[in-house]
Protein backbone atom coordinates (compact mmCIF):
# COMPACT_ATOMS: atom_id res chain seq x y z
CA UNK A 1 0.00 0.00 0.00
CA UNK A 2 1.17 3.39 -0.76
CA UNK A 3 1.94 5.51 1.59
CA UNK A 4 0.14 8.78 3.26
CA UNK A 5 1.09 10.92 6.31
CA UNK A 6 -0.57 9.14 9.56
CA UNK A 7 -2.87 12.87 10.00
CA UNK A 8 -3.90 12.36 6.58
CA UNK A 9 -5.63 9.12 6.89
CA UNK A 10 -6.85 9.48 10.03
CA UNK A 11 -8.52 12.80 9.12
CA UNK A 12 -10.46 11.29 6.28
CA UNK A 13 -10.54 7.61 8.45
CA UNK A 14 -12.36 10.01 11.70
CA UNK A 15 -14.51 11.86 9.79
CA UNK A 16 -15.76 9.33 7.47
CA UNK A 17 -16.82 7.24 10.77
CA UNK A 18 -18.21 10.06 12.10
CA UNK A 19 -20.37 10.62 9.29
CA UNK A 20 -21.30 6.80 9.36
CA UNK A 21 -22.12 6.79 13.28
CA UNK A 22 -19.36 4.41 13.49
CA UNK A 23 -16.71 3.69 16.35
CA UNK A 24 -13.47 5.96 16.50
CA UNK A 25 -11.52 2.83 17.53
CA UNK A 26 -12.15 1.59 13.86
CA UNK A 27 -10.64 5.45 12.72
CA UNK A 28 -7.38 5.02 14.27
CA UNK A 29 -7.42 1.13 13.22
CA UNK A 30 -7.97 1.55 9.50
CA UNK A 31 -6.05 4.54 9.73
CA UNK A 32 -2.74 3.42 10.63
CA UNK A 33 -2.81 -0.17 9.15
CA UNK A 34 0.68 -0.58 9.23
CA UNK A 35 1.35 0.63 12.75
CA UNK A 36 1.78 -1.67 15.75
CA UNK A 37 1.24 0.70 18.46
CA UNK A 38 -1.30 4.31 18.77
CA UNK A 39 -0.90 5.70 21.71
CA UNK A 40 -1.41 8.95 23.45
CA UNK A 41 -4.35 12.28 23.64
CA UNK A 42 -6.86 10.15 21.51
CA UNK A 43 -9.57 10.56 24.09
CA UNK A 44 -9.73 14.42 22.51
CA UNK A 45 -11.27 12.51 19.29
CA UNK A 46 -13.95 11.40 21.30
CA UNK A 47 -14.67 14.64 23.34
CA UNK A 48 -14.52 16.85 19.65
CA UNK A 49 -17.16 14.64 18.12
CA UNK A 50 -19.36 14.71 21.69
CA UNK A 51 -19.02 19.03 20.99
CA UNK A 52 -20.48 18.77 17.57
CA UNK A 53 -17.11 18.72 16.02
CA UNK A 54 -18.44 16.98 12.64
CA UNK A 55 -14.87 16.78 10.15
CA UNK A 56 -11.21 15.98 11.46
CA UNK A 57 -9.19 18.04 9.37
CA UNK A 58 -5.17 18.22 8.45
CA UNK A 59 -2.06 20.36 7.47
CA UNK A 60 1.46 18.98 6.40
CA UNK A 61 4.00 21.91 7.81
CA UNK A 62 7.47 22.17 7.62
CA UNK A 63 10.19 24.19 9.15
CA UNK A 64 9.22 28.17 7.71
CA UNK A 65 6.48 27.16 6.29
CA UNK A 66 3.02 26.79 8.28
CA UNK A 67 0.86 26.89 5.63
CA UNK A 68 -2.39 25.74 6.82
CA UNK A 69 -1.80 25.09 10.78
CA UNK A 70 -4.00 26.98 12.66
CA UNK A 71 -3.26 29.65 15.23
CA UNK A 72 -1.60 28.40 18.13
CA UNK A 73 0.94 28.93 20.68
CA UNK A 74 4.72 28.42 19.81
CA UNK A 75 5.43 25.00 21.37
CA UNK A 76 2.63 23.49 19.34
CA UNK A 77 3.33 25.09 16.01
CA UNK A 78 7.13 23.78 16.45
CA UNK A 79 5.93 20.20 17.39
CA UNK A 80 3.64 19.99 13.98
CA UNK A 81 6.52 21.68 12.03
CA UNK A 82 8.52 18.89 13.59
CA UNK A 83 6.51 16.59 12.97
CA UNK A 84 5.58 17.90 9.31
CA UNK A 85 2.24 16.34 10.08
CA UNK A 86 -0.79 17.47 12.12
CA UNK A 87 -5.31 17.04 12.33
CA UNK A 88 -7.52 19.59 14.02
CA UNK A 89 -10.81 20.65 14.02
CA UNK A 90 -12.15 23.66 12.62
CA UNK A 91 -14.94 24.72 15.04
CA UNK A 92 -13.62 24.73 18.64
CA UNK A 93 -9.84 24.21 18.21
CA UNK A 94 -7.39 22.08 19.24
CA UNK A 95 -4.40 19.90 18.00
CA UNK A 96 -3.31 16.73 18.16
CA UNK A 97 0.60 16.39 16.79
CA UNK A 98 1.77 12.32 15.79
CA UNK A 99 5.48 10.98 17.11
CA UNK A 100 6.33 8.48 14.64
CA UNK A 101 9.13 5.88 16.29
CA UNK A 102 10.04 2.54 16.87
CA UNK A 103 10.46 0.09 19.85
CA UNK A 104 12.60 -2.71 20.75
CA UNK A 105 15.44 -4.62 19.28
CA UNK A 106 14.29 -7.92 21.68
CA UNK A 107 10.23 -6.53 22.33
CA UNK A 108 7.23 -7.85 20.99
CA UNK A 109 4.70 -6.13 21.66
CA UNK A 110 4.20 -2.33 22.19
CA UNK A 111 4.71 -1.15 25.53
CA UNK A 112 1.68 -0.02 27.80
CA UNK A 113 0.56 3.77 27.40
CA UNK A 114 -2.32 5.85 28.26
CA UNK A 115 -4.96 5.46 26.02
CA UNK A 116 -3.40 3.10 23.31
CA UNK A 117 -5.10 1.47 20.09
CA UNK A 118 -3.89 -0.84 18.09
CA UNK A 119 -1.15 -2.25 20.08
CA UNK A 120 -0.17 -5.98 18.53
CA UNK A 121 2.19 -8.40 18.49
CA UNK A 122 5.50 -8.59 16.35
CA UNK A 123 6.32 -12.14 16.26
CA UNK A 124 9.50 -12.69 14.69
CA UNK A 125 10.72 -9.22 13.55
CA UNK A 126 13.12 -7.04 15.44
CA UNK A 127 11.32 -3.94 15.79
CA UNK A 128 7.95 -2.30 16.02
CA UNK A 129 6.65 1.21 14.62
CA UNK A 130 4.63 3.41 17.15
CA UNK A 131 2.62 6.55 16.55
CA UNK A 132 1.92 8.28 20.02
CA UNK A 133 -0.46 11.94 19.47
CA UNK A 134 -0.32 14.76 21.68
CA UNK A 135 -2.87 17.06 22.03
CA UNK A 136 -2.62 21.15 21.98
CA UNK A 137 -4.72 23.80 21.81
CA UNK A 138 -5.49 26.12 19.17
CA UNK A 139 -7.98 29.02 17.55
CA UNK A 140 -10.99 27.70 15.61
CA UNK A 141 -10.73 27.73 11.56
CA UNK A 142 -13.30 29.60 9.77
CA UNK A 143 -15.28 26.67 8.20
CA UNK A 144 -15.75 28.61 5.06
CA UNK A 145 -11.72 28.64 3.91
CA UNK A 146 -12.65 25.21 3.81
CA UNK A 147 -15.73 25.24 1.75
CA UNK A 148 -14.22 27.00 -0.51
CA UNK A 149 -11.39 24.31 -1.44
CA UNK A 150 -11.71 23.49 -5.23
CA UNK A 151 -9.83 19.96 -5.89
CA UNK A 152 -10.21 20.80 -10.18
CA UNK A 153 -8.19 23.87 -9.28
CA UNK A 154 -5.84 21.90 -6.68
CA UNK A 155 -4.81 19.12 -9.26
CA UNK A 156 -4.79 21.98 -12.36
CA UNK A 157 -2.02 23.90 -10.01
CA UNK A 158 -0.05 21.37 -8.74
CA UNK A 159 0.41 19.63 -12.34
CA UNK A 160 1.33 22.73 -13.34
CA UNK A 161 4.12 22.72 -10.74
CA UNK A 162 4.66 19.49 -12.31
CA UNK A 163 5.40 20.75 -15.57
CA UNK A 164 7.41 24.10 -14.19
CA UNK A 165 10.02 21.21 -12.64
CA UNK A 166 10.09 19.05 -15.18
CA UNK A 167 11.54 22.01 -17.43
CA UNK A 168 13.74 23.44 -15.15
CA UNK A 169 15.01 19.64 -14.02
CA UNK A 170 16.04 19.43 -17.73
CA UNK A 171 17.60 22.93 -17.88
CA UNK A 172 20.03 21.49 -15.10
CA UNK A 173 20.68 18.26 -15.85
CA UNK A 174 21.14 14.64 -14.34
CA UNK A 175 18.36 12.23 -13.35
CA UNK A 176 16.15 14.37 -11.57
CA UNK A 177 13.87 11.47 -9.79
CA UNK A 178 14.59 8.05 -8.46
CA UNK A 179 14.37 5.23 -11.51
CA UNK A 180 11.13 4.31 -10.80
CA UNK A 181 9.21 7.59 -10.49
CA UNK A 182 7.36 7.77 -14.12
CA UNK A 183 5.71 4.25 -13.35
CA UNK A 184 4.97 5.12 -10.20
CA UNK A 185 3.04 8.19 -11.00
CA UNK A 186 0.97 6.21 -13.60
CA UNK A 187 0.11 3.59 -11.47
CA UNK A 188 -0.94 6.01 -8.96
CA UNK A 189 -2.97 8.01 -11.69
CA UNK A 190 -4.49 4.74 -12.40
CA UNK A 191 -5.93 4.24 -8.94
CA UNK A 192 -3.62 2.44 -6.53
CA UNK A 193 -4.66 1.32 -2.81
CA UNK A 194 -3.94 4.35 -1.00
CA UNK A 195 -6.24 3.03 2.11
CA UNK A 196 -9.04 5.70 1.54
CA UNK A 197 -12.16 5.36 2.81
CA UNK A 198 -14.90 4.19 0.98
CA UNK A 199 -17.25 7.18 -0.69
CA UNK A 200 -14.52 9.19 -1.52
CA UNK A 201 -15.16 12.30 -3.69
CA UNK A 202 -13.81 10.50 -6.80
CA UNK A 203 -11.42 14.05 -7.90
CA UNK A 204 -10.50 14.28 -4.15
CA UNK A 205 -9.00 10.89 -4.28
CA UNK A 206 -7.16 11.36 -7.50
CA UNK A 207 -5.55 14.64 -6.04
CA UNK A 208 -4.90 12.95 -2.98
CA UNK A 209 -3.46 9.74 -4.90
CA UNK A 210 -1.19 12.37 -7.38
CA UNK A 211 -0.31 14.38 -4.62
CA UNK A 212 1.21 11.57 -2.73
CA UNK A 213 2.81 10.04 -5.21
CA UNK A 214 4.58 13.20 -6.11
CA UNK A 215 5.78 13.47 -2.60
CA UNK A 216 7.06 9.96 -2.69
CA UNK A 217 8.66 10.30 -5.52
CA UNK A 218 10.80 13.52 -4.39
CA UNK A 219 11.75 11.73 -0.85
CA UNK A 220 13.35 8.93 -2.31
CA UNK A 221 15.28 12.08 -5.15
CA UNK A 222 16.17 13.97 -1.97
CA UNK A 223 17.28 11.05 -0.21
CA UNK A 224 19.24 9.30 -3.59
CA UNK A 225 20.92 12.75 -4.63
CA UNK A 226 22.48 12.43 -7.98
CA UNK A 227 26.37 12.47 -8.13
CA UNK A 228 26.76 13.39 -12.06
CA UNK A 229 25.92 16.97 -11.22
CA UNK A 230 28.39 19.62 -10.11
CA UNK A 231 27.92 20.90 -6.42
CA UNK A 232 25.89 23.97 -8.11
CA UNK A 233 23.60 22.02 -9.94
CA UNK A 234 23.14 19.61 -7.40
CA UNK A 235 22.09 22.64 -5.09
CA UNK A 236 19.70 23.78 -8.32
CA UNK A 237 18.24 20.55 -8.29
CA UNK A 238 17.77 20.31 -4.54
CA UNK A 239 15.97 23.28 -4.26
CA UNK A 240 13.67 22.64 -7.22
CA UNK A 241 13.02 19.15 -5.12
CA UNK A 242 12.32 20.88 -1.67
CA UNK A 243 9.84 23.52 -3.92
CA UNK A 244 8.03 20.08 -5.42
CA UNK A 245 7.88 18.82 -2.33
CA UNK A 246 5.96 21.76 -0.50
CA UNK A 247 3.69 22.08 -3.28
CA UNK A 248 2.78 18.25 -3.58
CA UNK A 249 2.14 18.38 0.79
CA UNK A 250 0.01 21.15 0.53
CA UNK A 251 -1.74 19.93 -2.50
CA UNK A 252 -2.60 16.73 -0.48
CA UNK A 253 -3.71 18.28 2.48
CA UNK A 254 -5.64 20.87 0.92
CA UNK A 255 -7.56 17.98 -1.30
CA UNK A 256 -7.97 16.17 1.77
CA UNK A 257 -9.85 18.66 3.41
CA UNK A 258 -11.75 19.15 0.52
CA UNK A 259 -12.67 15.50 1.11
CA UNK A 260 -13.32 15.90 4.21
CA UNK A 261 -15.61 18.81 3.93
CA UNK A 262 -17.87 16.63 1.63
CA UNK A 263 -17.56 13.34 3.81
CA UNK A 264 -19.00 15.60 6.53
CA UNK A 265 -21.33 17.27 4.45
CA UNK A 266 -20.27 20.50 4.46
CA UNK A 267 -20.98 21.02 0.72
CA UNK A 268 -21.61 18.67 -2.02
CA UNK A 269 -19.41 16.17 -3.77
Amino acid sequence: MPELPASVRLALWTTHVSSTGGRLEDAMRLATPDVDHVAGDLDRLSLWRDLGEQALLVALPAAGDLTGVPKAPAEAQGAAAAAGECVFVPGIGGMLVPTVSTYGADATAAPAAAGGIGSRARDGLDTGTRVDWAAYDSAPVPRHRVEALDTSQLERHLREELLTATEAFDAVGGQPFAGSAARDLADAALGGAWGLPSGMPGRAARVIALAGTVGQIVDVALAAGDGALTATDAGRRHALLLRLQRSADRTLADATNAACAVIAGWRPA
